[in-house]
């Protein structure tokens, strides 16, 4: 069924005020989603087409649903297949956006992108790719975070309950890997899917990792894994039966990294390993509850994440060197990747 048509006015500054009023808006300048820029944007594309039921509202997402919010957020049409991906990805059951929408946590669903893609998009994976790099990748995320509010019904205060929320509940966070500096497969790849593709990860926002020493790659990781580890972070939390991790390494430490340790499925364990705190950094009324739940292991440390597999990494970032991100999860979804079409 078409969306209904309502007549709104056709100057930014009054139609964004106009849809703030209504509840449509983040508090951004709006650009109206006249018949004429929605049919543009879907190119063709049959505007019933129903994508995923979103919720919490349980309202269905159709193509026209889409392409209405991400003109609004100002995305480029080249997006849509993108676009349409990450709602797929972030409706399949195991990602939980239910309870990722309503949680008292800022979580975001972050959407790393692998394939040509990035380039047809400008899809930022070099410095600044998490924030701070002009292009489309705020609009792709805006565009994603309007169609939660407009179609899922993601509300502050009403059917969300995030405490803080994250400057990315407004614009998303959209970043792409370096694949062509990086010595691994790329993580899609790594994950089953080949060639363009998405990966939409719950993410609790970004932290910076620094280092001025280390030279090598049994370091660099030893000092990223422990970086990962601190006892408010929500992995360790016995309420989540999982969790994971997701750590972007810039490429100048990945070629450091990889002269020493070339298989990715090592890196990845040994980012697991480091990843984890003695038990007794947490006061002794937490032991009790972590060793109930399984999560002290033979040599009295609790891991971050359970499964080595749910420790993730990615190549991105500039090459200042220096720096990798963290991005923790909330711990009740698992990330999906799926193909762009």
């Amino acid at each position: 069924m078409p969306s209904a048509a309502l007549e709104v006015p056709a100057d930014i500054e009054a139609f964004t005020a106009d849809a703030l009023a209504r509840g449509w808006g983040d508090g951004l300048p709006l650009i109206p989603p006249t018949p004429e820029r929605v049919t543009r944007f879907l190119g063709g594309a049959d505007p019933d087409d129903v994508i995923a039921t979103l919720p919490p509202s349980g309202a269905p997402c159709t193509m026209e649903k889409l392409a209405i919010n991400a003109v609004m957020a100002g995305a480029p049409a080249a997006a849509l297949p993108l676009l349409r991906a990450s709602i797929e990805a972030m409706a399949i059951e195991d990602f939980d956006l239910h309870a990722l929408n309503a949680t008292t946590g800022s979580v975001v669903p972050a959407m790393l992108v692998n394939g040509p893609i990035r380039h047809q998009l400008g899809i930022p994976f070099g410095a600044g790719c998490l924030g701070g790099v002009a292009g489309s990748a705020p609009t792709i995320g805006r565009a994603v975070r309007l169609v939660m509010r407009n179609v899922g019904g993601q509300r502050i205060g009403t059917t969300s309950q995030s405490v803080f929320g994250t400057p990315g509940r407004v614009t998303g966070i959209v970043f792409g890997e370096w694949e062509e500096r990086s010595p691994w497969a790329p993580l899609a790849e790594r994950r089953g899917v080949s060639g363009d593709a998405v990966t939409v990860y719950g993410a609790m926002g970004t932290a910076n990792i620094c280092d001025l020493v280390a030279d090598n790659g049994p370091d660099l990781l030893e000092l990223i894994g422990k970086s990962c580890a601190y006892p408010g972070a929500n992995g360790f939390l016995t309420s989540s039966a999982f969790s994971e991790m997701l750590v972007c390494i810039n490429p100048v430490w990945a070629e450091i990294i990889a002269r020493d340790i070339p298989e990715a499925d090592e890196v990845r364990r040994l980012l697991w390993d480091h990843a984890a705190l003695p038990v007794d950094w947490w006061p002794p009324a937490y032991h009790p509850s972590l060793n109930a739940h399984g999560r002290v292991g033979h040599d009295g440390r609790v891991h971050l994440v359970q499964d080595e597999e749910a420790m993730l990494f990615c190549v991105a970032g500039g090459l200042g060197n220096l720096h990798a991100a963290a991005l923790h999860s909330w711990g009740a979804t698992l990330s999906q990747t799926v193909a762009i079409p």
